[in-house]
């Protein structure tokens, strides 16, 4: 039964979406620990980066419940959690105010990690295109007159901004250079962030087929995106193998001991029955990513 929502301050939680932000930070972490590793860690660039990190996820949020709404995607038959604006609490006209207002916390830490990273102003401007474009992601994700979103081009998205550049992005900030197999970790994380993404897909996608949203399993069928989700979950993991075997650095290893919560999670997406019954591995997904790259850091720092 699909939860209600009883007041606005509840519908503002419930936008936020406390859930998803494990995983927004996860590459931020995996960078910083890569950073930690090769001796070039700064705390002010975690924290500020985190920081950075966790205001465009929220203004991702926000822009996903306004722009599901506006869209249609977000209707009475719906089957995933309630959203904030299909509750009727808050307006279309508040939900905007709040893109804006975390629009604009995330370009005021935005600057003051590049303030604090770099001092060449090449480098700044260039790190302020990408901060930029990924502010420009998160709105057009479901909001506009055009949201790629709906075209099923949200999963090239994530697997970018939430692995491959978010990874290398914040070592570059930390060491202002570039560690090359960091790419094999940022490739993992841009697998196991787009399994998230998968996983929500997959459980909206009668409500997604009916609004005209072409997520990937709209386009490939339910049976086909579970296949798929196995792929992003399987390949996550050879990511990191590859790595410790190229690199030398075998503690990072001990991430592997997420992979049977996540071969749970697989199999419980692949034989959940309905929307209702799918929905609670889109956290544990996101967790056991976030635990995954906790035990990586952790291995490489102990072994």
């Amino acid at each position: 039964m699909k939860q209600s929502i009883q007041s606005k301050n509840e519908a503002w939680l419930h936008a936020v979406r406390l859930r998803t932000l494990p995983l927004a930070l996860a590459s931020i972490f995996a960078g910083s620990f890569l950073a930690y590793h090769q001796g070039v860690f700064r705390w002010s660039i975690l924290l500020l980066a985190s920081l950075t990190t966790i205001f465009l996820q929220i203004l991702s949020n926000l822009s996903n419940d306004y722009g599901d709404s506006v869209h249609g995607a977000d209707h009475a038959e719906r089957q995933g959690p309630v959203r904030a604006v299909q509750s009727g609490l808050i307006s279309l006209s508040e939900m905007k105010k709040g893109m804006y207002l975390f629009g604009g916390l995330a370009l005021i830490s935005g600057l003051l990690l590049l303030y604090f990273a770099v001092q060449s102003i090449s480098l700044f401007l260039i790190f302020l295109c990408l901060g930029l474009l990924a502010i420009w992601a998160a709105i057009s994700y479901t909001s506009g007159s055009n949201p790629y979103g709906y075209l099923g081009l949200g999963d090239i998205s994530v697997f970018l901004f939430f692995g491959l550049l978010a990874v290398l992005g914040t070592y570059f900030l930390h060491g202002k250079s570039f560690f090359l197999p960091s790419i094999l970790i940022g490739t993992a994380l841009g697998f196991f962030s787009t399994a998230v993404l998968n996983i929500n897909n997959i459980r909206d996608i009668e409500s997604d087929q009916q609004a005209g949203k072409k997520s990937i399993p709209v386009r490939i069928g339910r049976k086909a995106a579970v296949r798929y989700n196995w792929l992003l979950i399987l390949g996550g993991n050879a990511f990191l193998l590859i790595f410790s075997f190229l690199t030398d650095s075998y503690g990072g290893l001990l991430a592997l001991g997420i992979f049977p919560v996540m071969i749970k999670i697989g199999l419980g997406v692949q034989n959940a029955k309905n929307s209702a019954s799918t929905d609670p591995y889109l956290k544990q997904m996101a967790l056991s990513t976030l635990a995954w790259v906790i035990l990586f850091g952790l291995g490489l720092l102990i072994f």
